[in-house]
């Protein structure tokens, strides 16, 4: 697919996403429809729409890519996440609601003090500045070597422009907007993954008929894997890592549960969540029958792509006009989905949590500087991208930083199980130390625990950060 028809559907898809910007905040961009889309918000939109926030570029383009390699073993996680969402639907939604939150941290300020809200706060905060943004690099990478390149368009231009788009159409109503585009976008992905399939399938001379079986027979559709507890693989350690993984992601990241917390009342958020689960699963299927599919064609017509560039190969150079325009269609919505949703997280738990603008000003002044704090995260935002881009140039550091964001999360899975299942009181000083030592040990048994133990952590490191802040807690409680 040449650049200038890829850059047309660029500039296209996001002036559809002002368009609804413009309409859906022309008349509000107000506090209250920026941080929580007045609690108005129907539940089946939110569910539709969570579905593209929680499916990144990375994977829309890592999951068909690892299946060569490990096979259906995501699956694997992915079964573990509907017990972590229903936990999410059955615990924290009601707590949050029955608080009648705005930002999800000041739980942490509630139960045990003001260093333990902030270090709930910090802690996302740092977690979704990296993480989002090394995401949306990753995919920006995509779009400057099938693009911008060619168009003689330097890369830091591309991702100014890019995060500037997304400020254009989340500006002014936030969460409010994000509502309805990410439910576009999510719209766009799903179909973008299902004509794939469909026009792979036919390659490969199947129909829905004999679709089911071929996956069934395929070398590539192994899913549950109990031989070697010691592996990554191992059933229990990617299910019970899913479980918690939705827990904290979803559950206790500001991102995903502000969206829930726009619906209209507490019955609606847990429908939502009901829904939103089944679909997901669905969709994870989605992919990885893409990957088998794709894997099956490269190994049929002798291809050399592998991995992360398996979708990307086979969709601009093997799979005709039609496959490489609903590739780059899926990818932008998956990327972009996932981006607007986090720029708009970050300034809220910024302005509400760190700030504190809610107690601090009055609604008028509230308004303006949450205005420059989203301003500030999108200059944030192009800095963290271009800064890994020019100055940590080695793939698998990037990668590593990555996997590093994700141990943020263990300190408020430690803060928030403590919390909600313990009496006690903790010495809220102390919480900070107690958070930071137990990244750090997180971080060093994951590096040396196969040298020392011969046991390789996974996903499974999770649990074990969240359960060394929790000893940590038990350590600096008040008797």
């Amino acid at each position: 697919m040449q650049p200038i028809p890829i850059l047309l559907l660029i500039l296209g898809y996001f002036s559809l996403l002002i368009l609804i910007s413009y309409f859906i905040s022309k008349k509000d961009e107000g506090n209250d429809a920026f941080f929580k889309a007045n609690k108005n918000s129907p539940w089946y939109l939110v569910a539709f729409g969570m579905i593209g926030a929680s499916l990144s570029g990375v994977t829309f383009i890592s999951v068909p890519g690892k299946v060569e390699a490990s096979q259906f073993v995501y699956f694997q996680l992915v079964l573990g996440y509907i017990v972590g969402y229903f936990v999410i639907g059955t615990v924290l939604l009601p707590l949050y609601y029955r608080l009648n939150l705005t930002s999800i941290y000041t739980y942490l300020g509630d139960r045990f003090g003001r260093n333990s809200y902030k270090t709930g706060a910090w802690f996302f905060i740092l977690s979704r500045t990296v993480g989002s943004n090394l995401r949306l690099m990753l995919v920006a990478d995509v779009l400057q070597t099938l693009v911008f390149d060619k168009l003689n368009v330097p890369y830091w231009v591309t991702v100014t422009v890019t995060i500037l788009l997304i400020w254009v159409y989340t500006k002014k109503s936030g969460i409010k907007t994000i509502i309805w585009t990410d439910t576009l976008q999510t719209l766009f992905m799903l179909i973008s993954v299902v004509v794939c399939i469909v026009i792979v399938s036919e390659d490969l001379g199947l129909n829905i008929s004999t679709l089911s079986g071929f996956i069934a027979e395929s070398d590539f559709s192994k899913t549950f894997f109990f031989e070697d507890a010691s592996l990554p693989s191992y059933f229990w350690k990617q299910f019970l890592s899913g479980a918690f993984i939705a827990i904290v992601m979803t559950g206790l990241d500001q991102d995903m549960m502000q969206k829930n917390l726009t619906c209209r009342s507490l019955k609606d958020a847990q429908k939502n969540m009901f829904w939103f689960t089944i679909v997901l699963t669905f969709v994870n299927f989605l992919f990885l029958v893409l990957g088998l599919l794709f894997t099956e064609y490269t190994l049929k017509y002798d291809i050399d792509a592998h991995k992360d560039q398996l979708f990307p190969i086979l969709a601009n150079e093997y799979l005709g006009l039609s496959v490489a325009f609903f590739f780059i269609l899926g990818l932008i919505a998956a990327a972009y989905s996932s981006a607007d949703s986090a720029l708009t997280s970050l300034t809220t738990s910024f302005s509400i949590d760190i700030l504190e603008i809610e107690k601090k000003y009055d609604a008028v002044k509230q308004i303006a500087v949450r205005k420059k704090i989203h301003l500030l995260f999108v200059f944030i935002s192009i800095f963290v991208i271009i800064g890994f881009k020019y100055f940590v140039a080695d793939v698998s550091i990037i990668d590593k930083v990555l996997k590093f964001a994700g141990f943020t999360y263990g300190p408020l899975l430690g803060l928030y199980s403590f919390g909600l299942f313990t009496k006690w009181q903790v010495r809220d000083n102390w919480v900070p130390f107690v958070a930071i030592t137990a990244v750090l040990t997180s971080i060093i048994l994951n590096l040396y625990s196969e040298t020392w133990f011969g046991f390789a952590f996974g996903f499974e490191i999770l649990i074990v950060n969240g359960m060394l802040t929790f000893l940590g807690l038990i350590l600096i409680r008040r008797k």
